[in-house]
């Protein structure tokens, strides 16, 4: 099983609005790609204090070629899509686990 995890620091300002968005619009894009077999999405309670609040997006995804293909076919149009909507107001990295 392979674990996509994006972690993504919001905005306190934007931080509700874009929550609601993550589970009635880009999850389920994620979702209709066909390629991730199942989501979570977590808060992360050891905060440092900062300007926002972190949370962990993840996608299981059965294979590295599912991966793969998600990735080729339809990673940049979702980011974009984000990136468009939030900028300025978030910060992100994503990796990229195998469950032994």
């Amino acid at each position: 099983m392979i674990l996509y995890n994006i972690t993504v620091n919001i905005s306190r300002m934007a931080e509700q609005e874009w929550l609601h968005w993550m589970r009635t619009v880009h999850i389920p894009d994620y979702l209709a790609t066909g390629l991730p077999v199942s989501h979570k999405v977590l808060r992360l309670l050891t905060e440092i204090e900062n300007e926002g609040t972190t949370y962990s997006i993840q996608f299981e995804f059965n294979s590295l070629e599912d991966f793969q293909r998600y990735q080729d076919e339809y990673q940049a149009d979702l980011q974009q899509k984000l990136h468009e909507r939030y900028k300025e107001r978030y910060v992100s990295f994503r990796s990229l686990l195998e469950e032994i």
